[in-house]
């Protein structure tokens, strides 16, 4: 029995309502469907302002897709220290950093041949 697939437009939605709803910092959503070879469609990097925080970023997310969208992802890595936690929804994968940890690693320029879109908070 397969699942059904989720909307791509009504998952990157609900997955930025629930980075909004804890304050999640700095978002941006990076399209990767134009770049050859890429292991899914789009990127959503966020960052958090500690672990508490992060941790929060991922279980508002998980909760929100899941309420919505009756979805849940297919693997989450990185919650023991919420450094860096990696949020696999398959054709989404969600980023959530800290932000000294966000600019060490600096994925948005290793992907840099895709289409950017900077997500401006009210807060």
């Amino acid at each position: 029995m397969t699942k059904e697939q989720t909307n791509p437009d009504q998952l990157i939605a609900g997955i930025l309502s629930g980075i909004e709803d804890v304050k999640g910092q700095n978002i941006n959503i990076l399209d990767l469907r134009e770049i050859e070879n890429t292991v899914c469609d789009y990127f959503i990097v966020c960052e958090g302002t500690s672990n508490t925080q992060v941790s929060a970023i991922v279980n508002s997310v998980q909760k929100k897709v899941s309420k919505d969208l009756k979805d849940k992802p297919w693997h989450i890595e990185g919650l023991d220290n919420a450094e860096w936690v990696l949020m696999d929804y398959v054709n989404v994968v969600v980023h959530v950093f800290q932000k000294h940890i966000r600019e060490y690693y600096d994925i948005e320029s290793l992907w840099g041949d895709a289409k950017t879109t900077v997500i401006e908070s009210n807060y």
